[in-house]
């Protein structure tokens, strides 16, 4: 079973020029612009014959989510991968997220300030992957707290794909996970 994404949140943030690297780099071909707001590629395949994909030019066409998700479950379909696996690979930010996950890692203080790095481990997009974060002073204690006792954290903030990297900036609302708390309590 492939999972169809609906997230349009998810399709909105797919840079364009991402994407159009990656069809660049995957064998697809400019074939020639479609009006004023989009271009069209295409890829030949032997067997299937030819694909093609609608791009649009700018992030504020009205249609873009729409065009961008067709763009995805077109590469899914000629790649034999799951709309989930394409998106892993093309998404670069993602704003406003909240990571859930578990403490794998503490950096130490750096001086006499209350903050270090912190490594999450939750699911970003398909899989669960390490996610780098800074945190200080009682979000940096809490993190500990979260590591020593192996609780399910949540953390808002930017996601930045940096270097095949997952890097949570500007992280808010460090807490524990109360819903996996009350759920442990009540077994």
């Amino acid at each position: 079973m492939k999972v169809i994404v609906r997230d349009a949140e998810i399709f909105r943030n797919i840079e364009l020029e991402q994407l159009q690297d990656y069809l660049q780099s995957h064998d697809w071909h400019f074939d020639r612009p479609f009006l004023d707001n989009a271009t069209i590629w295409v890829k030949q395949e032997a067997q299937r014959g030819q694909f093609e994909i609608m791009l649009p030019n700018r992030k504020n066409l009205g249609d873009y989510v729409t065009r961008i998700s067709e763009a995805v479950e077109t590469l899914a379909t000629v790649e034999n991968r799951s709309q989930l696996e394409i998106i892993s690979l093309l998404i670069t930010n993602y704003p406003n997220i909240t990571i859930q996950g578990i403490v794998t890692q503490i950096a130490s203080p750096n001086g006499n300030i209350l903050n270090g790095e912190i490594t999450l481990l939750g699911v970003v997009i398909d899989k669960l992957r390490p996610v780098i974060t800074l945190l200080a002073d009682y979000e940096y204690i809490l993190a500990i707290k979260a590591y020593t006792e192996r609780l399910p954290v949540l953390c808002q903030g930017d996601l930045i794909k940096e270097n095949e990297k997952f890097i949570l900036k500007n992280p808010h609302q460090f807490r524990l996970d109360e819903t996996y708390h009350h759920q442990a309590v009540l077994r």
